[in-house]
């Protein structure tokens, strides 16, 4: 059993804000909804993109789902790696003071 990434659904960061959520949110759905997208795979993706905003719209749902990535891993190890050095080095970079 495979486990959706939401954001990447949304084509959104795991630091996304609510309203990046739901601008991604309609953008995504008005392309891929069935009606308006002749590719094979639209109604799946609308599908996709659907479920992603439910979770991802609601605090305490995102919160868990969030978790569960953390808990299980579910992030490309190098990815995440990347993430982390990145935070790290705008925040040292932003505040000098901090070495």
């Amino acid at each position: 059993m495979t486990t959706a990434d939401h954001y990447a659904a949304l084509g959104v960061p795991a630091n996304a804000t609510l309203a990046d959520i739901k601008k991604a949110f309609r953008q995504k759905a008005a392309f891929y909804h069935p009606d308006r997208n002749a590719a094979a795979d639209a109604a799946q993706r609308f599908q996709a993109v659907q479920k992603a905003y439910e979770v991802l719209s609601h605090e305490e749902a995102r919160q868990a789902y969030d978790d569960n990535r953390r808990r299980n891993l579910l992030d490309d190890p190098l990815q995440t790696a990347q993430e982390i050095w990145q935070a790290y080095s705008a925040r040292i970079l932003s505040h000098p003071s901090a070495l």
